[in-house]
């Protein structure tokens, strides 16, 4: 009986053996792992619902990243890019003088508005009407109602400026508005006034305009004295001279904001509205267009009140220098 246990013990040996160098491979979902939040337990089973809660996670990042995606898509077609770069270095400062995006759609809506207007007074006549009606209703609104009643008896002299700031605003506010895109080495159709610079220096002219017609009315000793208003006690004018000074610089820092935002404001409402189909679902494109079809509509009422604007202001700011405070 005892060399019968001891030949079953023999025998048993090497299956133990075997079965202990040899251990069974661990299911990838049982190892244990370690990540940035420390080391997990190694079955799932130890975490219930941990991979839903990771799903979760991952699909919330990868919307997050088209959202992402789509709102710089929507960025880039009202922010303005080189297109043609003719900048050049004078030693390490770079000359920027590169034709970009606003820059072409600004050439396009002077061309559109100088063959508007050689087509319109092609003709002229006693009795005006057509195209010629139009454009004459227009420059007699801006000299009666913008610069006779905001500058006075000196108004012929900058209607001129006037009705030109006027109608190239207009032109290229409503020109912006055009469905065109970019195909074929043509940047697409935006709106120029939607870019700071072309905003900041159309702002500069008024500015310009408004200190020379200043002088011209009280002489250039006299302007630049009464910067300050008559009655001043002596004792503020430390105050008052740089107040006055920075009030010079705020008007066309008006001017420059006011147009830029307004004009940027809508097309990226419009954008975003058209965006809802691709974020929210395809279901809603019926509301998301037609809510963006109102506020196209809404942006050319805009076009025009924002040409005015500017006009109405610049002959409001050349009108108060023309007397003395």
């Amino acid at each position: 009986m005892r060399v019968a246990l001891i030949a079953a013990l023999l025998l048993a040996q090497p299956a133990f053996a075997q079965e202990g160098s040899h251990p069974p491979p661990v299911p990838a979902s049982e190892k244990p792992r370690v990540d940035e939040h420390g080391a997990t337990a190694g079955r799932e089973e130890a975490a219930p619902g941990a991979r839903a809660q990771r799903e979760h996670v991952e699909g919330k990042a990868g919307e997050a990243k088209e959202e992402g995606g789509i709102a710089e898509h929507i960025f880039h077609h009202v922010e303005d890019e080189v297109w043609v770069p003719l900048g050049f270095w004078v030693g390490a400062h770079y000359v920027h003088l590169d034709i970009t995006k606003h820059v072409i759609n600004m050439w396009i809506a002077a061309g559109i508005l100088l063959l508007v207007l050689a087509a319109a007074v092609r003709k002229r006549a006693m009795v005006p009407k057509g195209a010629y009606n139009l454009i004459e209703t227009f420059v007699l609104f801006v000299r009666d109602e913008i610069a006779v009643k905001n500058i006075g008896h000196h108004a012929d002299l900058y209607t001129p400026y006037l009705c030109s700031a006027f109608f190239f605003i207009l032109f290229m506010n409503v020109a912006g508005l055009l469905p065109v895109p970019a195909m074929r080495g043509f940047p697409g159709i935006s709106t120029a006034t939607g870019n700071l610079g072309v905003t900041m220096v159309l702002a500069l002219f008024t500015f310009v305009i408004t200190q020379i017609a200043g002088m011209r009315a009280q002489g250039v000793l006299g302007y630049w004295a009464h910067l300050v208003p008559a009655g001043v006690p002596v004792w503020l004018y430390p105050i008052m001279v740089p107040v006055e000074i920075l009030g010079l610089f705020t008007k066309p820092f008006a001017l420059t904001v006011r147009l830029f935002a307004n004009m940027v404001a809508g097309h990226i409402v419009i954008f975003f509205l058209i965006a809802l189909t691709v974020l929210i679902s395809p279901l809603v494109a019926p509301v998301s267009v037609a809510f963006a079809l109102g506020i196209y509509l809404l942006e050319l009422f805009v076009a025009l009140v924002q040409a005015y604007v500017f006009t109405m202001l610049s002959a409001l700011f050349i009108g108060m220098t023309q007397h003395a405070h």
